[in-house]
């Protein structure tokens, strides 16, 4: 009597439990060490630069009044572009998700298009339509206003540049939701607006607030498209971020590092406002999240 040969195992089966040692603590090291040399490093030099002359010098750069101009400036530019932006964020994945039409695809195409394109030539797009020598330039200095140079030109290549934010967090989610509640409130005689006001934004209020939060911390945080469009007038048309490299390039060290250093704060707030928002309402986020 022969004793049978085990069955061949197919080659294109693997072990579900296969494990390998040491691999997962390899990881997480690797890991943190990425982070502690790309983000926590660059993070600390900040402060500690900002820091390096006493807390006195510190705040007295913050004091200054070309950084305080460039304080209201960069809030006044994220003030006017992220409900701008949320507005058109909201009408876009509305839209998209709740109807078909035609140039839907393009609708799409046009939403991501900031993100494929440098910041450089977002500012540039501006220039090259209301420039002294624009398109428009000439129109617009006939009649005395004022784009490029100012705030309307910083408003608009923030606006150019954060436009995905607040759309792509939407239309996943509101694709996924479907209409279904919207018919059933339409069809009970609801208006547009009470349907919207009751029934839509309810359902979208969370990953609304991220996709507002990620676009402020952006609005903020620009440098590349509002460079160009700026012409770097200090106390009229720097933001914060040209505030750094202004004081940077004028060898002020703890005057860049501490406005960087306010930068960086923003930032955090920024994270900590998103995780907290990720942790309370985790499955809605992600199923924003899934395209």
């Amino acid at each position: 009597m022969t004793a049978e040969a085990p069955a061949a195992r197919p080659s294109n089966v693997r072990p579900s439990n296969v494990r390998l040692p040491g691999l997962a603590p390899l990881l997480v090291l690797a890991s943190a060490t990425a982070m502690g040399v790309l983000v926590l490093l660059p993070l600390y030099t900040v402060f500690h630069d900002a820091l390096s002359k006493g807390i006195g010098p510190y705040l007295a750069a913050l004091k200054e009044p070309d950084a305080r101009a460039a304080i209201r400036l960069t809030l006044a530019v994220a003030a006017i572009s992220v409900p701008l932006n949320a507005v058109f964020g909201v009408a876009a994945a509305w839209a998209v998700a709740k109807f078909e039409f035609r140039g839907k695809s393009m609708l799409l195409t046009v939403i991501d298009l900031p993100f494929s394109m440098s910041p450089v030539v977002s500012g540039l797009v501006w220039v090259l339509l209301f420039g002294a020598q624009g398109l428009f330039g000439e129109w617009l200095a006939d009649h005395d206003v004022k784009i490029i140079f100012a705030l309307p030109g910083l408003v608009l290549a923030t606006i150019l540049v954060t436009l995905p934010f607040v759309a792509r967090e939407l239309i996943p989610l509101m694709q996924e939701q479907g209409s279904d509640e919207e018919a059933a409130a339409l069809t009970l005689g609801a208006g547009p607006l009470v349907t919207f006001w009751h029934i839509t934004l309810p359902n979208i209020r969370w990953a609304l607030l991220y996709g507002v939060l990620l676009c402020n911390a952006r609005a903020m945080g620009e440098f590349g498209a509002v460079s160009v469009v700026s012409g770097h007038i200090r106390g009229q048309t720097t933001t914060l971020p040209l505030h750094v490299e202004v004081l940077y390039n004028d060898y002020d060290f703890v005057g860049a590092f501490a406005a960087a250093s306010l930068l960086a704060s923003l930032g955090l707030v920024t994270l900590v406002l998103k995780t907290a928002l990720e942790w309370r309402h985790a499955g809605e986020l992600s199923a924003s999240r899934k395209h």
